[in-house]
């Protein structure tokens, strides 16, 4: 195929573009001439018609050789349907991470409406008084208002109808119009941190550890919704890690090297879903998927040693 060399402007710099676009057939030919061991060409054909290349290639970059010549070989041994592997269980991962949010969303909607509307009215997220930043108060009561304008939810629907002079409905009715980006700000914003506790309490958390691992999980959530790769990642927004209760504490990897990988956050969303639903399956469904594929380095996870001895993870049943 002829290389059309593509010249545009970025800024006040020239730019040069010079690679052509390869078909399915070629990049199959390109993926074997860097050294990867493909044994079933129709089947890596199948894949790459499908996963495009450079969303897999995210899985195969940790087997490529480091050098400076640019030419990604791949280290000996290198396997195709291994990198499919990988694939299929970060997908699964990912479903399992949205399970665990589902439900963790839910539970905090719930605790942040009754405890407001319990301690301060039907209508505490007006109430700016309750709020330490005016502005990002504002900002999340007009972003309820879009959200409550254009739901389509029976419920919505039927305070559209009946009670139209409200700009929002009650607080237990418009926590269930919010993301966990949402929820995440206004648990954020409470003004007294004696709110922020009460709600927290019933994790059994400080609340500066559960608004901290909101935040995190936003992001995490946002990965998983969007198709991203999480079974590695390096997760830019930290989590606090917490130093009560004692019990929890020991589970974490509190190695500098781990913070910021996936098995913190693990941890924590095991933790919260013993306590939020004890008949959940989650943990033994996680440990399931571990088990089942081995090419996914539980390592680049973040996993101690010894994982499997901790109290957290050992007496799942």
């Amino acid at each position: 195929m002829r290389t059309k060399r593509v010249t545009f402007l970025w800024g006040r710099e020239r730019m040069t573009f010079a690679k052509p676009p390869l078909s399915v057939a070629d990049q199959v030919k390109l993926l074997k001439q860097r050294g990867m061991e493909i044994s079933n060409d129709d089947e890596a054909t199948h894949y790459l018609t499908h996963i495009n290349y450079y969303r897999l290639r995210a899985y195969w970059l940790p087997y490529e050789i480091p050098n400076q010549k640019g030419d990604h070989r791949f280290q000996p041994g290198t396997r195709f349907i291994d990198i499919i592997a990988i694939y299929q269980f970060d997908r699964t991962l990912r479903l399992l991470l949205l399970d665990a949010i589902e439900r963790v969303e839910i539970s905090l909607r719930a605790r942040w409406a009754n405890y407001l509307s319990l301690n301060y009215g039907a209508f505490a997220h007006h109430d700016s008084s309750l709020f330490q930043d005016h502005e990002l108060w504002k900002r999340g009561c007009e972003e309820l208002n879009t959200e409550f304008q254009r739901s389509h939810e029976t419920f919505a629907k039927h305070y559209q109808e009946r009670y139209n002079h409200l700009a929002t409905p009650p607080i237990w009715v418009s926590c269930e119009l919010m993301t966990i980006g949402h929820l995440s700000r206004w648990i954020k914003n409470l003004r007294k941190p004696h709110d922020r506790q009460a709600i927290a309490n019933t994790y059994q958390l400080d609340e500066k550890v559960l608004v901290s691992f909101l935040h995190h999980l936003t992001i995490v959530r946002n990965h998983c919704a969007h198709h991203g790769r999480i079974w590695n990642r390096r997760l830019t927004m930290k989590m606090r890690l917490p130093r009560r209760p004692v019990a929890l504490m020991k589970e974490f990897n509190h190695d500098a090297r781990a913070h910021g990988q996936l098995y913190n956050t693990l941890v924590m969303l095991a933790f919260l879903l013993r306590c939020i639903s004890p008949e959940s399956l989650w943990r033994n469904k996680l440990i399931a998927l571990i088990n089942s594929c081995q090419q996914a380095s539980v390592d680049m996870m973040g996993f101690p040693a010894g994982w499997q001895s901790l109290s957290l993870w050992k007496e799942v049943s």
